[in-house]
């Protein structure tokens, strides 16, 4: 990359799926002094905060609120990694903020490669009922720590470009406050800090970076943080070409963690340049991992389709990631693009089955 950060991978953690035993081990081995436990998961399995710094900006972040996306959990553990290789990153960002970051809310669905925790809540739309342990244990930290800022962390879809051909490999938002998606002063802040972000970043990543949709929503947790007062920045890793792995996605989420950071460091809630927010493009919903066009099929009449493919992640028994193709959409899908496109005029479709079956996986091949 052409910028000056000097981005290396934390080499414990090589692989996208985390075991929670093996990052509290890591925790506790390397950071014992800086973490505490705040709270357990519905399993009982403990909840970690690391503090970093002890600046006059406090910032709260959370990784692993969705057990299944955990890029953001691995961009900090990169950046720890990066800090004690080079200490005046360190020292300099640390000096100015105080960051609470809460490695894996989500110790149960993380375990199980789950979105939800282990009795089916989407923690990240439990604000008002309060049903989840992990949300009781966000909501007791943010709500008593009186923090500048809050990082929401996620992983996003391989369906979102940025402009119908480019994937959104990073996708932000500075949430709304309510329905009809005022532009407050905390969501000013907000975008203050993603306009930061994004004008660092939008050379070493270009056309691949969105903001995602502003819709309120009344149970999430960034709408009601920022409805608390407290401005909230959400941040989505998507899909880089060829990378399922989200190696790259990983090194550039990286990156702009870091760049938030410092810019949160800079601004201290300052709305500066916030206008810049509306420069960035808005996801797009456009593609499918794989289309194959024009499929014939073996019926009695003529019957050509396109079949629309995404992979989902499976953790196997030894606890890998495998990714398996789906059959998402079938029919005329001249409106949507794939990553990869096979067109299959002239070649055979064979399957025991007349027809593919949609939420099925994939049981033919094309010949």
């Amino acid at each position: 990359m052409t910028n000056s950060f000097p981005y290396s991978k934390n080499q414990s953690f090589p692989e996208r799926y985390i075991s929670p035993e093996k990052l509290f081990s890591y925790l506790q081995h390397h950071y014992s002094d800086l973490i505490k436990e705040i709270g357990k998961s519905s399993l009982g399995k403990p909840i970690y905060m690391l503090t970093l710094g002890s600046g006059p900006v406090k910032v709260a972040a959370w990784s692993q609120m969705h057990g299944n996306e955990s890029t953001a959990t691995l961009a900090m553990l990169d950046l720890l990694s990066i800090f004690e290789k080079h200490p005046q990153l360190h020292e300099k960002l640390f000096a100015l903020i105080q960051l609470d970051f809460i490695l894996m809310l989500n110790p149960d669905g993380s375990e199980a490669w789950s979105r939800r925790n282990a009795y089916d809540i989407d923690i990240n739309r439990d604000f008002i009922r309060n049903s989840s342990n992990e949300m009781r244990v966000l909501k007791s930290i943010v709500l008593n720590g009186n923090y500048s800022y809050l990082l929401n962390l996620h992983d996003q879809r391989t369906i979102f470009t940025t402009d119908g051909l480019h994937p959104a490999t990073l996708s932000f938002l500075s949430p709304s406050e309510n329905a009809e998606r005022d532009i407050t002063e905390n969501r000013k802040k907000s975008m203050a800090v993603i306009a930061a972000v994004y004008m660092q970043m939008k050379q070493i990543l270009p056309n691949r970076i969105a903001t995602y949709t502003d819709e309120f929503y009344p149970t999430s947790s960034g709408d009601n943080f920022m409805k608390c007062g407290i401005p909230s920045i959400l941040f989505e890793g998507g899909f880089y070409e060829n990378d399922l792995e989200r190696t790259k996605t990983r090194e550039y989420y990286t990156h702009a963690l870091y760049f938030a950071l410092k810019a949160m460091s800079v601004l201290k809630g300052d709305t500066l340049s916030y206008e810049t927010y509306f420069d960035i493009p808005q996801n797009r919903e456009s593609h499918f991992d794989l289309i194959y066009r024009n499929v014939k099929l073996n019926t009695e009449f003529e019957c050509i389709m396109d079949i629309g493919i995404q992979y989902r992640e499976i953790l196997d028994d030894d606890k890998n990631l495998t990714y398996q193709p789906y059959v998402i959409e079938v029919g005329d899908l001249n409106h949507k693009k794939g990553w990869k496109e096979i067109d299959c005029t002239d070649k055979k479709f064979v399957s025991v089955k007349k027809f593919p079956k949609l939420d099925s996986l994939v049981d033919f091949s094309i010949e």
